[in-house]
């Protein structure tokens, strides 16, 4: 079964974080030559509850798609992935498997959705923000951002993407697929797909949920699936 990884690091120091920049560079010559990957995107993040226009330095990700879990654990055990988590203050990489995927990730379908949903389940959303719709796209985030972060449902969430300002990945954890549903029918983000459809912000689109089989690693001191600890992950 295809299996995706969404690693996160956090780079406190500054020389760590001048280190990464660096590193968004090199990682794109050696990713293509990890045996298994066979489609992978770097992102930075978003300050705030993560859903934002604003760079956060000192967060960044890599997002994998592995032929197999054999073939996922094999590669994030070698280079980038080890150097990433040796310089990192903090690392998690979350093991996931697609059960439905709907549009694309710069032309291509990366992800083979296989089964249904079980347990707690992960929602990724992904566009291409047209230029002249970025500004009222971005109006419309920190209303969203906002309900995201006060939903007690949510257990897990961050923003990240590839371009500032014009491409854009959500990623948050749900205990089911009914409460995930639920928010996403009403509220801001309800209005703001409708906006989405009738003003055609997006370039493309790319909306997929996943089975978690696993995590490694803590984010701000906890496993990403334990919302029962006091600390938000950001």
């Amino acid at each position: 079964m295809q299996t995706v990884t969404l690693s996160l690091f956090r780079f406190d120091r500054i020389l760590a974080r001048l280190w990464v920049l660096g590193q968004m560079g090199a990682a794109r010559l050696s990713l293509p030559h990890v045996p298994g990957l066979g489609f992978w995107k770097l992102c930075g993040s978003g300050t705030g509850e993560g859903f934002t226009p604003r760079p956060n330095w000192g967060t960044w990700a890599i997002l994998g798609v592995w032929s197999n879990a054999k073939a996922a654990r094999d590669g994030l055990a070698q280079a980038p992935f080890t150097r990433w988590r040796n310089r990192a203050d903090e690392s998690v990489t979350l093991y996931l498997e697609p059960f439905s995927v709907r549009g694309h990730w710069s032309g291509a379908r990366p992800f083979r959705p296989e089964g249904a949903a079980d347990g707690p389940v992960a929602a990724m959303t992904r566009a291409t923000v047209k230029p002249m719709r970025a500004f009222r796209f971005w109006g419309r985030v920190p209303d969203i951002s906002a309900r995201v972060g006060a939903d007690p449902n949510v257990i897990f969430k961050i923003g990240i993407g590839e371009v500032p300002l014009l491409h854009q990945v959500t990623f948050s954890i749900w205990p089911d697929t009914a409460s995930m549903a639920a928010f996403a029918r009403t509220g801001p983000h309800a209005d703001a797909i409708r906006a989405v459809r009738e003003e055609g912000w997006f370039n493309e689109e790319l909306y997929a949920r996943f089975r978690i089989s696993a995590t490694q690693g803590t984010w701000q001191g906890r496993d990403p699936l334990f919302r029962n600890q006091t600390q938000e992950a950001a």
